[in-house]
C-alpha cells in the first residue's frame, strides 16, 4: 500500500497530501504478524477549524483633538487614560471648558439661529440625549433650538448667548479615552515637545491624543489567509494573565501590506477584534494576547489522527483498521481537517474501532 503524507493547515480545513509508492509497506506501519505497531481509536464528537494569531490589547482608532475658538492659555487637560464622555471636559483654556459631544461632523462654525446643516442634526441630537426638549431634531438651528442651547449653557454657568462654536464642543463619533497630550506644532511633528496646561494654544493646534473608549485587539494575518478572519468570526481571546475572554473578528482591512518587519515582507491584512464584554478585558495597553480564531464546526462526526490515512492502490484513501488480531484497509471519505485528526465517513466504521498509525 502507498503512504500518505497529510498536513492540515490551520484555519483553512486544507490538506496537502503527498503520495510515495515503496515496493513494500513500511516498517513504521506494519509490525510484527502484518499489525500495525500502534493503534488510535475513531472518535465521535465536534470537531473545530481554528488558528492562533499573536495580537495586541489596544484601543479603536487614535485621532487628534485640536484647539478651536481664538486660543489662549491651556489651564487644564482631561489626564492620560480618562474615559470622557458626552458633556465631558477634554480641555480649558482661559478657564473655559471645551467639551465632548458625539458626533462624525467637525464643529467647525458658531451655531446660531437660521443655520441649517448635519452640524446642526448634530448638535440638537446630543442636546436630546441629554435631556433637552422643545425643540425638532432636524437640520434646523430655529429659536427653539436657541433656547435648548440657553437651558445648556445655564447648566455650566455659562453667558447665555443660545450660539454655540467650538471654543465651547469638540466632536467624537463616541466616548474617548485619552492616550496623551498632543505635541506642540512648533516643535515639529513627531517626538515634539508635550503640552501642559500654562502653554499658549492656537486654533487647530494638537491639544489631545484620543482613541475609542473600547478595549479591543488587533492582529495581522497574511492575505492569502484573510478568509479565515472573517468579520463574525468568533474568537478565544488569552490575557497576558491567562484570562481567556470571547469575541468576535468586528473589522478587517480591505488593504494589503507588507509591514516593518524586513525579515517577512509577506502582505498582510490589519484585523481588529472586539470583545463581548469589554470591561472584562484588563491589562496594559500595547500587551502581548493570543487570538484563537474559530472556524466551522463539526457536529458529532467520526474522526482520527491525520497520519492514520493511507493512501490505496486505486487512489482512494483509507485507514487501517484492526479487530480480532487481524488488519484490514478499509476505503473511507474525508471531511474536515482539524485539530491534528480528520472526519472520516464509510465503510461501516463506529466510535471505538481502532485503527493503525506509525510508531
Amino acid at each position: 500500500m502507498a503512504l500518505l503524507t497529510v498536513v492540515a493547515i490551520a484555519g483553512g480545513g486544507v490538506a496537502v497530501t503527498a503520495l510515495a509508492t515503496p515496493e513494500k509497506p513500511s516498517p513504521e506501519r506494519v509490525g510484527t504478524k502484518g499489525l500495525p505497531p500502534a493503534t488510535a481509536p475513531v472518535t465521535r464528537g465536534d470537531l473545530a477549524d481554528s488558528s492562533q494569531q499573536d495580537g495586541t490589547l489596544g484601543h479603536l482608532g487614535e485621532r487628534k483633538i485640536n484647539a478651536g475658538g481664538a486660543g489662549g492659555t491651556l489651564t487644564w487637560l482631561a489626564p492620560p487614560g480618562s474615559v470622557v464622555k458626552r458633556d465631558d471636559r477634554l480641555y480649558e483654556v482661559d478657564g473655559e471648558a471645551v467639551r465632548l459631544m458625539y458626533g462624525d461632523e467637525p464643529m467647525y462654525r458658531t451655531l446660531k439661529t437660521g443655520d441649517k446643516g448635519r452640524d446642526v442634526r448634530q448638535l440638537e441630537e446630543n442636546l436630546a440625549a441629554l435631556g433637552y426638549t422643545g425643540f425638532d431634531v432636524d437640520e434646523e438651528y430655529t429659536a427653539k433650538t436657541a433656547a435648548a442651547v440657553k437651558r445648556w449653557q445655564k447648566s455650566h454657568g455659562l453667558k447665555q448667548t443660545g450660539t454655540l462654536g467650538p471654543e465651547r464642543i469638540a466632536f467624537a463619533g463616541s466616548a474617548v479615552r485619552v492616550k496623551d497630550a498632543g505635541s506642540d506644532p512648533g516643535t515639529g511633528s513627531g517626538g515634539g515637545d508635550r503640552i501642559a496646561p500654562g502653554d499658549r494654544v492656537t486654533p487647530g493646534s494638537p491639544v489631545l491624543t484620543v482613541t475609542g473608549s473600547e478595549r479591543v485587539v488587533s492582529f495581522k494575518v497574511p492575505a492569502s489567509q484573510a478568509g479565515s478572519a472573517k468579520t463574525g468570526t468568533r474568537v478565544q481571546v488569552t490575557l497576558p494573565d491567562g484570562t481567556r475572554l470571547p469575541g468576535r473578528v468586528s473589522a478587517v482591512g480591505k488593504t494589503a501590506s507588507a509591514g516593518d518587519d524586513p525579515q517577512d515582507r509577506t502582505p498582510k491584512i490589519d484585523i481588529t477584534v472586539s470583545f463581548d464584554d469589554p470591561a472584562e478585558a484588563k491589562g496594559v495597553d500595547q500587551s502581548p494576547v493570543t487570538v484563537e480564531l474559530t472556524g466551522d464546526t463539526r457536529r458529532d462526526v467520526l474522526s482520527v489522527p491525520v497520519n492514520a490515512l493511507l493512501a490505496l492502490p486505486d487512489g482512494g484513501f483509507g485507514v487501517q483498521v484492526v479487530e480480532n488480531g487481524a488488519a484490514r484497509d478499509v476505503k473511507v471519505e474525508l471531511g474536515m481537517f482539524a485539530q491534528g485528526r480528520v472526519e472520516i465517513s464509510g465503510g461501516g466504521l463506529r466510535e471505538g474501532m481502532k485503527v493503525g498509525v506509525p510508531s
